[in-house]
C-alpha cells in the first residue's frame, strides 16, 4: 500500500491515507490501497476495531482526484463509481466496528468514505460536503444513498443540490457526526472509543454490526428475525459464558478471548 499506513495498537489499528500533498484525494490507486487495507484487517484476528483518518492536519480526504476524472468517458466514469463503490460497500459491510476520525476536508469521496464508517467523530476544523453538482457530476461512491439515510432526504437534498460545505458544529447538529474535538484531541478520543470497542466480546460487536446493518435495509418483521438469529449465534461461545458467568458471579469479566 503505497498511499496508506497501517499501525496496530494492541486490539485496535489505525490507517491513515497518506497523500498530504494531493490533500489525500482520492485516486485509483488509494481506492487500490483501500481494498488491500481492508483485506489486510479483515484477516487479522487481532484487530477488533478500525480508525480511517487522513495524513496532515488540513483534511481527511479532500475528495476524488478530479485530474483523473476529467476525462473519463461516460463508460469510464460508470466504471469509476462501481470501483469507488465496491471498496466503500467494503468498508461499510467490514465485519468490525470502523469510526472516521475526520481531521480536516471530508468534501465528495471523502465525505463519502466517511460515511462508510461506522462511526464518524471530527476535529473542529473539519469540512464536509458534496460539491459534486458544482462540477457538473452526482456523488458517485454512495453520496446520494448515505447522506439520506443519515441525515434524512430533505437535508441530503439540500447539501447535494447546493453543492455548499458545513463546518463541524453544523454536521453534529444535522447527525452526520458524533462528536466534536479540538484537532490535537481528535486521535486520541477515536483511538479511545475504538478500545473502548475493543474491550468489549468481540463475536457480539460484529453481530451487533451485522444486525443494524442488514436490518436497517429490511422490513420490521424481517429485521427482528435477523436479531433474533444473531441473538442467538452468541449462546454457547466462550465468551458469553464468560460475560454472563462474570456477572452472576458479581466479578470483573476476563479478557474476551473472541471465541
Amino acid at each position: 500500500m503505497t498511499n496508506i499506513l497501517l499501525e496496530k495498537k494492541g486490539s485496535i489499528a489505525v490507517a491513515t491515507i497518506n497523500r498530504p500533498k494531493a490533500l489525500n484525494a482520492l485516486n485509483s490507486q488509494v481506492l487500490e490501497d483501500l481494498n488491500e487495507l481492508l483485506d489486510l484487517v479483515n484477516a487479522d484476528e487481532e484487530i477488533r476495531a478500525l480508525v480511517l483518518t487522513g495524513s496532515g492536519e488540513k483534511a481527511f480526504v479532500a475528495g476524488a482526484d478530479i485530474a483523473e476524472m476529467s476525462t473519463l468517458t461516460k463508460v469510464e466514469g460508470e466504471a469509476f463509481g462501481k470501483k469507488g463503490n465496491d471498496v466503500f460497500r467494503k468498508l461499510e459491510t467490514l465485519p468490525i466496528p470502523t469510526v472516521a476520525a475526520v481531521n480536516g476536508f471530508a468534501l465528495g469521496g471523502g465525505c463519502e468514505l466517511s460515511m462508510s464508517c461506522d462511526i464518524r467523530i471530527c476535529a473542529d476544523t473539519a469540512v464536509f460536503g458534496q460539491p459534486e453538482t458544482g462540477l457538473g457530476i452526482t456523488p458517485g461512491f454512495g453520496g446520494t444513498q448515505r447522506l439520506a439515510r443519515l441525515v434524512g432526504p430533505g437535508m441530503a437534498k439540500q447539501l447535494i443540490y447546493t453543492a455548499k460545505n458545513i463546518k463541524a458544529d453544523e454536521a453534529l447538529r444535522i447527525g452526520l457526526v458524533n462528536a466534536v474535538y479540538p484537532l490535537e484531541e481528535l486521535m486520541p478520543a477515536a483511538e479511545k472509543l475504538a478500545a473502548t470497542i475493543a474491550k468489549n466480546a468481540p463475536i457480539a460487536v460484529r453481530a451487533c454490526k451485522k444486525a443494524i446493518n442488514e436490518g436497517l435495509e429490511a422490513k420490521m418483521d424481517d429485521a427482528v428475525v435477523i436479531e433474533e438469529k444473531l441473538f442467538g449465534s452468541c449462546f454457547e461461545t466462550a465468551d458469553q459464558k464468560e460475560g454472563m458467568g462474570a456477572f452472576l458471579e458479581k466479578r470483573k469479566h476476563e479478557p474476551y478471548q473472541n471465541k
